[in-house]
């Protein structure tokens, strides 16, 4: 099979200090390859996404990206949009209106807005349109006899959210009983009969922190599959809690910050914020990304 060489970049995604993130491979003029050769790609290197760059074939977008697991490709994900506008920015690209990228993907356009932070110039995105399916009740008892007694809180219902890539979102107590959760044995089956019943990726479980604490919410994400899988940092379970707030009436504010990865060694930050100015009331979901690797790939 012929082949050629194209620029490739590794980032690590909501963070700002490398290996404390989530990586993304980021593969530059992607045009021209079979869905199954960037599977291959994507599966080869072995990481949670992988993101291939084209020219859009929409004339409002800056650019076209293929987002692939090591398994399928997604319509939509939250740290390859950001990783991948950080990776075409650091390689030199001016965007078509200044601070301001619009991404063509499997759910159509996404908007991002340059943002600046506490570690200097981050991005942030629109979060997509989002669909909202909370727990039967008897759903909900299952759910509740599956971690321990009092563990959940449902004065926030746990729900289904789809924007592209579907989660379902379970408020605990606090902070360190997110932390704390285990699920094994007989409470991991039930809760991954519960993902598989509503049609979502896996479990996003999420509590607040005490005043003053490190972050608002702690967040952990984890796929059933054939055993646990917990993702670092996910920028689309971070937009699927933010609907999710506003919905349900717990927003904490018109900003909030989400930190994620902890239990993995990881440090992620997320910022949230709310434009209620704007039509629809958009989320935003930034975060700052930091090249870790830059050189040439073989396609």
């Amino acid at each position: 099979m012929s082949s050629r060489t194209v620029q490739f970049k590794q980032v690590d995604v909501f963070t700002s200090v490398p290996f404390k993130g989530n990586p993304l491979a980021v593969i530059f003029d992607a045009e021209g390859l079979t869905t199954e050769r960037m599977q291959d790609i994507a599966r080869w290197t072995n990481l949670s996404e992988t993101a291939f760059l084209m020219p859009p074939t929409d004339p409002r977008a800056d650019y076209r990206v293929r987002i692939f697991t090591t398994a399928v490709e997604l319509p939509f994900a939250g740290h390859p949009t950001l990783g991948s506008a950080h990776a075409l920015i650091d390689a030199g690209y001016t965007p078509k209106t200044p601070g301001r990228l619009v991404q063509q993907c499997g759910v159509g356009l996404v908007t991002l807005a340059e943002r600046s932070d506490a570690d200097g110039a981050a991005w942030a995105f629109a979060a997509p349109p989002a669909t909202i399916a909370p727990l039967t009740d008897a759903q909900n008892e299952r759910l509740a006899a599956a971690p321990a007694p009092a563990v959940i809180d449902f004065s926030a219902p746990p729900t289904a959210v789809n924007n592209g890539a579907p989660w379902l979102v379970v408020r605990v107590q606090d902070a360190a009983h997110c932390l704390a959760l285990s699920l094994q044995g007989a409470a991991r089956e039930s809760v991954a009969a519960l993902v598989a019943e509503t049609g979502t990726h896996g479990i996003a479980v999420y509590g607040p922190h005490a005043v003053g604490g490190p972050a608002t919410f702690e967040l952990r994400v984890i796929l059933l599959g054939a055993e646990n899988i917990e993702d670092p940092v996910t920028g689309s379970a971070n937009a699927a809690l933010a609907t999710l707030l506003t919905h349900q009436g717990k927003r904490p504010g018109r900003s909030y910050t989400v930190r994620q990865g902890t239990a993995l060694g990881r440090d992620g930050r997320v910022s949230i914020e709310y434009d209620d100015e704007a039509d629809g009331a958009p989320v935003w979901i930034g975060g700052s990304s930091v090249t870790v690797i830059d050189g040439t790939f073989c396609i």
